[in-house]
């Protein structure tokens, strides 16, 4: 984890369409075609040639891709760590132990209301059900995020989807919406109350101490003073096989993998990125929040 020549987390992409429309989202869309097996299999061993610790699934919505199961035997058996990031809406009994058999360490789900409404659909009163099969179910860690910020109507229905999360033994976060290109839109009074009650709960990813004062700028409207190592620890491999800094840096440095070296990953680990101070995209601040070596990842209470 503290070698700096080699990814520690790489987000791919195997499909971009999605059987949503959240409003607030620039990832998807409704036509896409899953990437072919064959292809995502040499991507994933790719990343594995670059010794990358961790590969995250997602989309779009990843459980669209028909054979997702086999691109995660494939991640496994690299002995790297598997992880999913899904709206849950395909997740039954039996979706959730193929998961188990593909050997999945870890999924993540973000509900954004209680009721679905114009904004989003990943709605508690849709979803419960499906949490109640994972917490019966799955063998693999999970996370459920929350979400505060302006296209969020009712910022108290973060507090219920954590509190629910925590009664299922899940793990919890909360977020903060970002627009287009990943920077911060700055929470109101109510929503840093309701920040406040779900911090004082405890037992979630924000309760390190230096993740949550990250947080906490953030929702102050303030700006962190951090290096992000995208395009180095952290990748984004988009559905067409290039890297990216993260979904919203789309294009920089916009390298296929396959040419991907690590002098590459060493460069653009080191490159100060402008748009760092005002991130909100929660996916190298966990691994690297000061230019020290300090990490986490969030593992399921035991």
């Amino acid at each position: 984890m503290a070698s700096t020549d080699h990814p520690i987390l790489a987000q791919v992409v195997p499909i971009r369409r999605c059987n949503l429309s959240c409003a607030y989202c620039n990832e998807f869309d409704k036509t896409s075609e899953p990437v072919d097996v064959s292809v995502m299999m040499r991507r994933i061993d790719r990343l594995a040639e670059l010794g990358t610790s961790i590969i995250t699934f997602s989309g779009g919505e990843p459980t669209l891709h028909p054979d997702l199961d086999m691109l995660i035997r494939r991640v496994r058996s690299h002995h790297a760590i598997c992880t999913l990031i899904t709206n849950g809406y395909f997740l039954t009994p039996e979706r959730i132990r193929a998961l188990n058999r593909a050997g999945l360490d870890y999924l993540q789900i973000s509900i954004d209301n209680i009721n679905p409404d114009s904004v989003s659909k990943k709605s508690l009163k849709v979803l419960d059900r499906k949490l109640q099969w994972l917490a019966k179910y799955a063998e693999f860690d999970i996370t459920i995020n929350s979400v505060l910020g302006s296209d969020v109507r009712r910022p108290e229905d973060a507090l219920e989807i954590t509190e629910r999360a925590r009664g299922l033994g899940f793990t919890s976060t909360v977020g903060v919406l970002h627009d287009e290109k990943g920077q911060l839109q700055s929470l109101n009074s109510e929503q840093r109350g309701v920040y406040d009650r779900i911090f004082g709960l405890g037992g979630g990813l924000f309760t390190f101490a230096h993740l949550d004062a990250f947080q906490r700028n953030l929702i102050k409207g303030l700006p962190n003073d951090w290096h992000c190592a995208a395009g180095g620890r952290f990748l984004y491999i988009c559905e067409d096989g290039f890297v990216h800094y993260c979904s919203q840096q789309r294009g920089r440095p916009g390298i296929p993998l396959d040419d991907y070296r690590r002098d590459d990953i060493v460069r653009e680990s080191a490159v100060r990125k402008g748009c760092a101070p005002f991130c909100t995209i929660s996916c190298v601040q966990p691994m690297q929040y000061r230019r020290d070596t300090t990490f986490v990842f969030p593992r399921k209470p035991s």
